[in-house]
């Protein structure tokens, strides 16, 4: 026995001329075809020939040869112009047997009815019209009875109130259970016919076609009823149950289109698969689909032109195009329509739908985000704007349906098998996974960010409820309108470039050298703008330290004023006389907040050596109190005005200082009420102000002229001329 070392050294020699001895031998035997050998081969090769003729030799040699690559065919050698060739001619041939089926319909038609009558002949007209009857019966008096039994069940059920979002998705839910329950009794008891009654089989057949497109048909309107609500007056059911928001008559607009246009279309299928179970040819029955499309088309063109004005469907309260515009948009709107109709015809049904998916996927998109919103919101919504997670949830999920099912749409129409495409690795086959996984994260990375934008609106929201100046709660409030909208903008920006990397890296392109270039340009950036990253760093540092926080008054330097909005690089500072400041960050330096805690505001009175001090502070004190018990003041006073004492003896005037303890920013409004009471509180009590006085002793005219030009000098406007 060989050992596995020499079996494995020895099977590439040896299947190598296994195969080289298979090809010469059937080289040999087209040779021995096609001319006649001179002289017999010796015994021995005989031998080895007939060897290789045996079945399990020529299986084990098939076996171990390599799988060689197939020589491109014709169609991978032709060029473009052939391509088109070949399209141009097989469009002509369609059409040319289309035009040829045309004239053969009469005889279509007449041959199906008589095979229908053939098929019908030894029974009445009467019983194959109790059979119809009662199969409608049977259908539609099951659902009637469903829903008389479920009358006041839904009664009750669409009577409760809502006060939650919960409960507002689960009556909506309700809603569209019992809608859908009733299509499916009648489904039901459709089936029950078909199993009750003795059909003929082309009429089964016929029946079967029919009732699949009202079953369709109906579910579809049950969809649009969920959606628009269009049989609604009441002003609170209509709040309750239209997720699309917009008025009656635009809603019962649209419902009625699109009734009209499934119904169509749902006759349309029926009828066509009906013509092939009565004999129809593939080219008449394509000719009956054209002309029913024409209707669809007709439908179409209707609703561009007479649908309400703006776009009612999205967003009513949008003001409405003009005329010039509205029937520009309607002109663009039919020739696509056209369009789409004449690749329908011409057999190009990958570019039908695709144009139809692009026409179609964004406003679905636009109004199940719509109603997503609209059903998800809060009842009682009382902050504006606000958008709740289910919304996002839903409206992202709901979106992410749609794109998927048209990717799967499309593939359909243009014959891609994803499963088989996930086993090989072409060019192509990696581009379009790359494409798919590319979607994928682009909706994953929305669905993160609408989230968190979500949750980032909603706390700065709650943030401008008032709180109590000075309280930990308002504290904690002013930072987070600090800090919220800046994490906001840094997470968009990480989440875009995670988000591009990762698409990229889906698509096949390599990130490493591009995150290495990334780095290598942020260094040179970096030296090459060093006071742009000084600023950013030390506004870093800024809201690490909570310098400072928007709506605070600060200074530093020659800048002061309040704190309006951050950026990466600077603050802006709005002064109280209007102008705003942009600076930045790494021009602050030092900070002087004047908004944090608390404020001790002092000043001076000047009184008259006479004054009774003791009465004085007294009275102070008195007011301080006063004020610090009225509601006006009380939310703003920390500690209440009081006299500290004599400050000095001045030249004409004895000085005492006050003092209080405020709320930053409200010290000023206090003091003036302050000094109003003070003033009149010390001339009701006999309490004198000090100033200074002139007092001129002597006589004599030139006494008195002294003093008059003294007086001249003293009313003379400053900096008047001599």
């Amino acid at each position: 026995m060989p050992s596995p070392l020499e079996s494995s050294f020895w099977r590439g020699p040896l299947r190598a001329a296994a195969v080289l001895l298979f090809v010469l031998a059937g080289a040999a035997g087209v040779c021995a075809q096609t001319a006649p050998p001179a002289n017999p081969p010796p015994p021995q090769v005989q031998q080895f020939l007939q060897l290789l003729q045996d079945p399990a030799v020529r299986t084990w040699i098939d076996a171990q040869q390599k799988p060689a690559a197939a020589p491109p065919g014709p169609a991978a050698e032709s060029m473009t112009s052939e391509m088109m060739t070949e399209r141009i001619t097989g469009f002509r041939a369609h059409l040319a047997s289309l035009a040829a089926a045309v004239p053969r319909l009469p005889d279509e038609f007449r041959n199906a009815s008589h095979r229908l009558l053939d098929e019908l002949q030894g029974r009445r007209a009467v019983a194959v019209l109790v059979l119809v009857i009662g199969f409608l019966a049977l259908g539609a008096g099951t659902e009637w009875l469903f829903r008389r039994i479920t009358a006041s069940l839904r009664h009750r059920a669409f009577a409760r109130p809502v006060g939650t979002v919960s409960e507002r998705l689960r009556l909506l839910g309700l809603r569209l259970a019992f809608d859908a329950l009733e299509v499916a009794i009648f489904a039901v008891g459709s089936v029950g016919a078909f199993l009750a009654f003795d059909w003929p089989p082309l009429l089964r057949q016929v029946v079967a076609a029919y009732l699949i497109g009202a079953v369709i048909m109906r579910l579809i309107l049950v969809a649009g009823r969920f959606l628009l609500a269009p049989h609604l007056d009441s002003p609170h059911e209509i709040e309750r149950f239209r997720l699309v928001p917009m008025t009656t008559a635009t809603a019962r607009f649209w419902y009625r289109r699109l009734a009209l246009f499934v119904g169509w279309f749902a006759f349309g299928w029926a009828s066509v698969d009906s013509l092939r179970a009565l004999g129809f040819s593939l080219e008449a029955r394509e000719v009956v689909a054209y002309a029913l499309g024409l209707g669809l088309l007709a439908i179409a063109l209707n609703v561009v032109w007479t649908a309400p004005p703006g776009d009612s469907a999205v967003a009513p309260e949008s003001a409405p195009p003009s005329r010039v515009s509205h029937t520009v948009v309607a002109s663009l709107l039919s020739v696509c329509l056209v369009l789409l109709w004449g690749l329908w015809v011409t057999g190009l049904i990958g570019l039908f739908w695709l144009g139809a998916v692009a026409l179609l996927l964004p406003r679905a998109i636009a109004v199940a985000e719509k109603a997503s919103r609209q059903a998800a919101r809060p009842p009682d919504n009382v902050l504006s704007g606000e958008t709740s997670l289910a919304a996002i949830y839903l409206g992202r999920g709901v979106r992410a349906l749609l794109i998927v099912g048209a990717a799967l749409l499309l593939a359909h129409a243009w014959r891609v098998d994803l499963v088989e495409m996930t086993s090989r690795d072409t060019l192509a086959t990696r581009l379009v996974r790359g494409a798919l996984s590319s979607v994928v994260i682009l909706l994953v990375a929305d669905l993160v960010w609408e989230v968190t934008k979500t949750l980032i609106d909603r706390r700065l929201a709650r943030t401008e409820m008032a709180e109590p100046p000075g309280s930990e709660a308002a504290s904690r409030q002013a930072r987070l309108r600090t800090l919220l909208p800046i994490f906001r903008n840094v997470l968009f920006a990480v989440l875009a470039v995670v988000a591009l990397l990762m698409a990229l890296s889906a698509l096949g392109v390599e990130i490493g050298p591009l995150i290495a270039g990334a780095g290598v340009v942020g260094v040179a950036i970096g030296f090459g703008a060093q006071t742009l990253v000084k600023d950013v760093i030390s506004g870093v540092f800024y809201l690490l330290d909570d310098a400072f926080r928007v709506g605070e008054y600060i200074q530093s330097g020659s800048y002061k004023g309040t704190v309006e909005s951050f950026s990466l690089r600077s603050v802006k500072l709005r002064h109280q006389r209007g102008p705003i400041f942009t600076v930045p960050f790494g021009e602050l330096g030092a900070v002087q907040n004047m908004s944090r805690d608390w404020v001790i505001d002092k000043f001076t009175i000047n009184l008259t050596y006479d004054t009774n001090l003791e009465k004085a502070r007294k009275l102070i004190k008195a007011i301080g109190q006063e004020m610090a018990a009225d509601p006006e003041f009380a939310s703003n006073i920390i500690d209440p005005l009081k006299m500290q004492g004599v400050e000095q003896f001045g030249d004409f005037a004895i000085q005492i200082r006050c003092k209080m303890t405020t709320r930053p920013g409200e010290q000023f409004v206090i003091r003036r009420k302050a000094f109003a009471r003070i003033k009149q509180a010390f001339d009701e009590n006999g309490i004198h102000f000090a100033f200074p006085t002139v007092q001129v002793a002597g006589g004599g005219e030139t006494a008195h002229a002294a003093v008059a030009h003294e007086a001249l000098q003293l009313l003379k406007p400053a900096g008047a001329a001599e």
